[in-house]
């Protein structure tokens, strides 16, 4: 499967926020793309469908291309393309063992932030964002509320690991391939429940909290692999 152009380009300002590079609209719009379903695992990416559907310069494409083969979303084989990656179930497993641990600690490390009125107010504004994103059954919104609820968290803990190798963990993949039906309501669920621990400053709170959304998620998974 090949990309299907838009039948316009996409400009930067739909695309992300307003500062973005060309290349980091590429970057992220693919990524938006894949939660959404526009662009599924295995699917090749053709260099000048993507400069059509982006509207940026072939350099542009190409630099993000590179950027999401070093995340691990995107395979570069010699010759052939980008390849956008498909996972196996204990590939999956594997990033979803990462996922726990990390977002565990992401969770324990955002109650630093809870007592500082801008980032709770931020916290609340994503979880509202998740909560209207469900309710008009909005799959774009309700991935792009998600990024926001764990650049949130990310801000809050002011942990500058984390905020280098949270961003790697291979989820987005992870939930193109397995589009159940329980996942997204159950997931905003989680997502109020950590909120929820990480306003109360509670660390073991707020760490089991994440840990339990990405259990669940697993659980979710393999009793879907298993229909």
């Amino acid at each position: 499967m090949t990309l299907t152009t838009s039948p316009t380009p996409i400009p930067a300002t739909d695309a992300g926020d307003p500062g973005r590079s060309a290349s980091d609209i590429v970057f992220f719009g693919i990524i938006s793309d894949l939660e959404s379903g526009s662009f599924v695992p295995g699917q090749r990416l053709v260099e000048t469908d993507l400069v059509t559907h982006f509207g940026v310069g072939r350099n542009s494409v190409r630099e993000a291309l590179q950027r999401l083969a070093a995340e691990g979303i995107v395979e570069l084989p010699r010759h052939r393309g980008a390849v956008i990656r498909r996972l196996s179930m204990q590939d999956t497993l594997d990033v979803l063992d990462v996922a726990e641990r990390m977002t565990g600690l992401l969770a324990r490390a955002a109650t630093r932030g809870c007592g500082d009125r801008t980032h709770v107010q931020a916290l609340r504004a994503t979880v509202q964002g998740l909560v209207a994103a469900e309710k008009a059954r909005d799959s774009t919104a309700f991935s792009s509320a998600r990024r926001h609820f764990y650049r949130t968290l990310l801000d809050m803990g002011a942990n500058r690991e984390l905020r280098r190798l949270f961003p790697a963990i291979q989820m987005p993949i992870v939930y193109a391939q397995h589009r159940l039906a329980s996942l997204r309501q159950m997931r905003l669920a989680d997502y109020r429940r950590i909120a929820t621990a990480v306003l109360t400053g509670d660390p073991e709170q707020a760490e089991a909290a994440g840990m339990a959304h990405v259990r669940n998620v697993r659980q979710a998974i393999l009793v879907g692999h298993r229909e």
